[in-house]
This record gives C-alpha cells, structure tokens and sequence, in this order.
C-alpha cells in the first residue's frame, strides 16, 4: 500500500500471494521433514510399543506446530519487509 492507505496495486497483490504459497509450501516441506525425523524410526523399525507409539504422537504434535510457526514467521517478515517506513539498521543512510 502507498503512504497514503490507498489500494494495493497489482505488483503488490502479486507479491503476497507468491509469499503466501511460499509460506505453505515450505510449512508444509518443513512439516513433513520433521514428522519423518521424529516418527520415521517407530514407522521403520519394530521399535518396543510404548516407543513407538510415543514417537508417533510427538510427531503428530510437533509438526502441526512447525507448520504454524512457519507460516506465520515467514508472513510476518514479509509484513515487516513491505512496510515503508521501517527503518533498517544496515542501512548506511539512516
């Protein structure tokens, strides 16, 4: 949005859906990769029961918190990034 809160253009629009379907998909990846670490070993080997059932269940709870923290991490640096009076400490100017 310009400085004067009119209506996003299209560039604009177009950026946050990219960064939308950038946020899921890489939730998603991040998801899946951790649900593999953390249940892959009971779903792979003949792990003792109590085990294995611990490992799905920490797999079930933890990837669905990834997930969430992903999208949301990556929405709100982009939020952060498109805001126009944001002042950047690498900035040499400011």
């Amino acid at each position: 949005m310009d400085a004067h809160g009119g209506r996003r253009g299209q560039a604009e629009r177009d950026a946050m859906t990219v960064e939308i379907g950038y946020a899921l998909v890489s939730a998603a990846f991040a998801a899946a990769v951790l649900f593999g670490a953390v249940a892959g070993p009971a779903l792979l080997f003949d792990l003792p029961g109590p085990l294995s059932t611990v490992l799905l269940r920490l797999g079930l709870v933890v990837a669905p918190l990834v997930f969430t923290a992903r999208v949301i991490s990556v929405l709100l640096r982009f939020r952060w990034q498109a805001r126009p009076d944001r002042t950047d400490r690498t900035d040499p100017d400011s």
